[in-house]
């Protein structure tokens, strides 16, 4: 027999804990309550955790496992980004032609699962080489181009328009605690179970976001179709828009001089400082606690300042603090407390920085030139990685580790001056944006 039901608004048996149960409820953010785009966020968790723990296990299994040098470090870095350089333009003319983004992002996990694994099932076996992390960092370098810019229009069509800025803070909350807990988890397996058998852990993040994204059914933007000059279109659009133009301006220069800096760091603190695996994750991880405290203020910093001027500060401030790290030097409390704050005031930038971005992108960008825009931007923002990281391998043998620092940190630092004449002190999110529009969203007096 099936019970009555309950009359509205009388609780029924056991139902003492409802009102607290609404209230927690009321606390989860909106997006969170949606079934699709929660699969869509816990698949961009799980992901992250696991590229955190790969980003320390990587290169500390070059230096520890296969004792690589500044040169062998720079490749490595060079490697995993030479892809978008080279392949960004082609991916995402190819997506927005084909559609099913989200089974190219399936596809694409899958990939970088069998990629990864390949690491610790050769160090098993004993034949893992240089030559194999070059492979393996070129390969999941290229799956992850077409994950990135089919990720983009996923992301338009499981976020309602207005709530973008809410949508990038819950993705990149999660970016800002996998960087907390990835790095010490990393350097923690690393120094308990070796770099190789730690990479299995990013393996299997790859694994976990594959089968949250084949539970989601959202309705994206229909392909493209194939036009005269389609795969010059991103480009001309990047061209056009003086508010992606000089953003795209500003962070290829931060990111050349933040690899020619990335390619060097895990060398010079195990090498210079001495630091040990594990201390190095649990300071990485500790620091990044100013990319959750970024993630939690920007939406307010946008409203407050226009999202334009929260992307401006967040270039200064995910740069300036790394001047700290080539300045670390002396007892090992110091060094580690000046490593903490650049770690700290670094996270917290790149965060600002890269909610306002996406959230600008989002409202400007047409949806049928989402991948296209992506793949170009990518093809310059990410392409001057691998240029940064040989760079930085180069100069840090001829000149050594700490010079090459000095000009990586201060050439990122300058990277915010190409912001200043653009239109994006001005940018503030439209109250109403029109849906893929191609305007640069500027409000007066913001």
């Amino acid at each position: 027999m099936t019970a009555p039901a309950e009359p509205a608004g009388v609780a029924g048996p056991g139902d003492a804990a409802a009102p607290a149960t609404g209230r927690v409820a009321r606390r989860v953010p909106p997006l969170l309550r949606d079934r699709a785009f929660r699969r869509y966020w816990s698949a961009q968790t799980v992901s992250m955790f696991g590229d955190q723990i790969g980003s320390i296990a990587m290169p500390l299994a070059a230096v520890l496992i296969l004792h690589a040098g500044a040169a062998d470090m720079g490749y490595l870095s060079a490697l995993e980004w030479l892809p978008s350089l080279l392949l960004a333009v082609p991916a995402g003319v190819w997506v927005d032609r084909r559609g099913r983004r989200r089974a190219t992002m399936i596809a694409a996990d899958l990939g970088r699962l069998a990629a990864m694994a390949s690491i610790p099932v050769c160090y098993a076996f004993g034949v893992l080489s240089l030559g194999q992390l070059f492979a393996v960092a070129f390969c999941a370098g290229t799956l992850s181009i077409l994950f990135n810019v089919s990720d983009a229009a996923l992301f338009v069509a499981l976020v309602p328009e207005g709530q973008y800025v809410e949508g990038n803070s819950l993705v990149y909350a999660s970016r800002a605690l996998s960087l907390v807990g990835g790095p010490s988890l990393g350097g923690l397996l690393v120094q308990l179970l070796s770099a190789p058998l730690a990479i299995a852990a990013d393996a299997v993040s790859f694994l976990g976001s594959a089968l949250l994204l084949h539970g989601i059914r959202p309705a994206e933007p229909p392909p493209a179709p194939g036009s005269r000059g389609s795969a010059t279109a991103g480009a001309r659009f990047i061209r056009g828009s003086g508010v992606v133009r000089a953003s795209l301006l500003a962070v290829a220069t931060i990111n050349f001089f933040n690899f020619m800096f990335f390619a060097l760091f895990i060398l010079y603190a195990t090498r210079a400082l001495h630091l040990q695996a594990g201390v190095l994750g649990l300071v990485l991880g500790a620091g990044a606690v100013g990319g959750v405290l970024g993630s939690a203020v920007t939406r307010r910093l946008a409203a407050a300042i226009g999202v334009g001027r929260a992307y401006m500060a967040g270039c200064v401030l995910f740069t300036a603090p790394l001047l700290l790290v080539p300045l670390a030097r002396g007892p090992v409390p110091v060094v580690l407390a000046l490593l903490f704050l650049a770690e700290f005031g670094s996270g917290f930038g790149v965060m600002v920085l890269d909610i306002s971005i996406g959230s600008i992108f989002a409202a400007v960008i047409p949806n049928e030139l989402r991948s296209r825009v992506s793949g170009a931007f990518q093809a310059v923002n990410y392409g001057t990685r691998p240029v940064g990281g040989l760079a930085g391998g180069a100069l840090g043998t001829l000149i050594g580790l700490r010079p090459t620092l000095w000009i990586a940190t201060v050439g990122g630092l300058a990277g915010f001056l190409w912001l200043l004449p653009s239109p994006l002190p001005r940018f503030r999110m439209p109250a109403a944006a029109e849906p893929g529009g191609p305007g640069d969203g500027l409000v007066p007096g913001g």
